[in-house]
């Protein structure tokens, strides 16, 4: 082996030297080939020579970027293939025999980073001479995925000049990749006075590139909602690879332009006893202190907590202008904004007249209710809990005492829930009494003996006293008197003895008026009999709806009858002994019925002769003889 390396190295040369010139070898590779670290790559090379030649030689040579020298790792020919030791390619390289063009490969596995030379492929054909051929081994390895840092603390848009806003690193690529800023998707751009990038570089032992990214920016206000993120970009084979990192905001402190005030609580119109609660917001981040003044006094600072102002219970002196201070703690800049507070209101409701109104009966009265209030009102009038009319006027026409009582009027803001204001007037009616009821019948026709109730009521102004009077009777008694508020109620009880008149008196100071009642008495009818007799009491009806007489008179004519057979057959069976009887002995037999007809049997029996009676409607007695 020490001898085949000497003669190529010292003979060969010396032999090409002297052989002919006119043969010729050409060796074609391609210029350079790329490929990502940790694969496998092939490098071809093809020669031709121009004439037919016994014996052809390959090597393989490799040089650094840095030196100049070459150093051999293949040689070899049709009858030998060997890879030269100790060489970074030792144990990790093939080389294909040529084929019948002429191509061979040099295979090289797991392709490291160092890998990245020319190679150099050289042919040498002995007597028609030598050629070589070149390619360059690109190496490539993708950088981390980049990772942005964004500063945790505000920036403000006060500063003069570009800022620190986030920090960009993308680790371990080859080629040394490059990063580039975006806003919103649009590429970031240095400038002096806006746009600033620092960069660092680091080549780290295993000889991959560390690339180290600072974005220095101007913030204004609209990059409080604006994105930034980096791009790293490196070359991967033929091609430019690309990521990017995660999106990130800004926190941008600027300063309040605008305040704006507003009504929180209640919703709608406010009006007094309400609480109130007034809400300030500025522009700015983050937000400034807030002080609230009202327009009346705008050296004096009210009680708020932050950005709320409460007012509790207000009332109409709570209305006017109220403003808002924000002030930004790094310009000491001001600035203000206001808004108006109305109380509404609705004082209490004055009534004319007042009090108490006293009018003659047939007179006439316009009342009126009327009450301050900050908001169009409604009003209605109530007598008794109905309603009597509306609007702020009541008018009372031709008075009678219906009219008397308290009127009501009550008034409200339509627009205004729950805010309501009442008052009253009572009016009284003078005149002379009036009688009520007298559409009632003052005609009566009642049993002898028996009780009467009777009563009238008396409307005035004053109050009248009632009197009776009563004739055709002795036996009569007045109940105590039943007062209301406009009326007077008095009743007697009165037992009839005879026909009887009666008259109710009611006076007071203005007049005089009366009613009168007939009774007419209807007198029990009784005949004696001198031995046996039957006594019937038929009771006339009393005052009813003409359509029952006829009903009646029907069932009275068959109680009748139903009496009189009865009478008969007993007066039979007597006779014929049926009925034990003695002379020393007595039977009655009497059957009520209930309801407005009262019908009585008697039977008598004496030492002589029966007879039995029997009374009919019209009252008429009839008399039988013995039998």
């Amino acid at each position: 082996m020490a001898f085949l390396h000497i003669f190529f190295s010292v003979a060969l040369p010396i032999f090409l030297q002297t052989s002919q010139v006119w043969a010729k070898v050409d060796v074609t590779m391609e210029d350079s080939v790329e490929v990502h670290v940790g694969e496998r790559v092939e490098i071809p090379c093809v020669y031709s020579i121009t004439e037919e030649s016994s014996t052809v030689m390959v090597q393989w040579f490799v040089k650094r970027w840095s030196s100049s020298q070459r150093e051999r790792i293949y040689y070899g020919d049709e009858s030998m293939q060997i890879v030269d030791s100790d060489t970074d390619f030792t144990g990790r390289i093939t080389i294909s025999p040529a084929d019948e063009r002429g191509e061979m490969v040099l295979t090289i596995q797991e392709v490291q980073l160092g890998d990245e030379r020319e190679f150099i492929c050289q042919v040498n054909g002995m007597s028609a001479g030598n050629a070589e051929g070149k390619t360059l081994l690109k190496v490539f390895d993708p950088p981390e995925a980049p990772v942005i840092e964004g500063v945790h603390s505000g920036i403000t848009v006060s500063t003069p000049y570009p800022s620190k806003i986030a920090s960009c690193e993308a680790r371990n690529g080859y080629p040394r990749p490059n990063i580039t800023w975006y806003r919103n998707l649009t590429p970031l751009i240095p400038l002096n006075d806006k746009v600033n990038v620092v960069t660092l570089v680091t080549r780290e032992s295993s000889g991959l590139y560390t690339i180290q990214s600072e974005l220095h920016y101007k913030v204004a206000k609209e990059d409080k909602d604006a994105f930034f993120y980096c791009e790293v970009s490196y070359a991967v084979p033929a091609a430019v690879g690309t990521a990017e990192s995660k999106r990130i905001n800004v926190t941008v402190h600027y300063p309040t332009e605008v305040v704006e005030l507003w009504k929180e609580s209640p919703k709608g119109l406010v009006k007094e006893g309400d609480t109130v609660q007034i809400r300030c917001h500025g522009d700015g981040y983050p937000p400034p202190p807030f002080t609230f003044t009202r327009e009346k006094q705008p050296e004096v600072d009210l009680d708020s907590h932050q950005d709320l102002l409460v007012l509790e219970d207000v009332t109409r002196a709570d209305s006017g202008v109220y403003r808002c201070h924000a002030l930004d703690l790094d310009t000491y800049a001001e600035a203000v904004g206001d808004m108006q507070l109305t109380v509404h209101y609705l004082d209490p409701a004055v009534v004319v007249p007042r009090d108490t109104e006293i009018l003659l009966k047939g007179e006439s009265l316009t009342a009126t209710c009327n009450a301050q209030c900050s908001a169009p009102t409604s009003t209605v009038w109530f007598k008794d809990g109905e309603p009597v009319g509306k609007g702020h006027k009541l008018f009372l026409q031709d008075v009678s005492f219906d009219a008397m009582g308290e009127y009501v009027c009550e008034v409200t803001a339509p627009s205004l829930p729950g805010l309501q204001t009442s008052g009253s007037v009572r009016i009284v009616v003078q005149g002379a009494p009036e009688m009520e009821g007298l559409e009632r019948p003052a005609e009566l026709e009642e049993d002898m003996d028996k009780w009467v109730n009777l009563s009238c009521e008396a409307r005035g102004h004053p109050k009248p006293t009632i009197t009776w009077s009563v004739t055709g009777s002795q036996t009569w008694r007045e109940s105590p008197l039943k007062v209301a508020e406009n009326s007077v109620h008095s009743s007697v009880a009165i037992k009839v003895t005879s026909d009887t008149q009666v008259s109710c008196n009611a006076t007071n100071d203005m007049g005089t008026d009366a009613r009168f009642f007939s009774i007419e008495a209807i007198p029990m009818v009784t005949s004696p009999a001198a031995s046996t007799a039957v006594t019937v009491r038929v009771t006339p009806p009393r005052r009813v709806q003409k359509e029952g007489n006829g009903v009646i008179i029907i069932v009275i004519i068959v109680c009748i009858l139903l009496l009189a057979i009865l009478g008969s057959v007993l007066y039979f069976l007597y006779k014929k002994g049926k009925i034990p009887c003695g002379r020393s002995g007595k039977q009655e037999i009497t059957k009520e019925k209930t309801g407005k007809d009262d019908i009585v049997v008697e039977m008598k029996q004496d030492k002589t002769e029966e007879a039995v009676l029997l009374k009919g409607i019209n009252g008429d007695k009839k008399a039988h003889s013995d039998q």
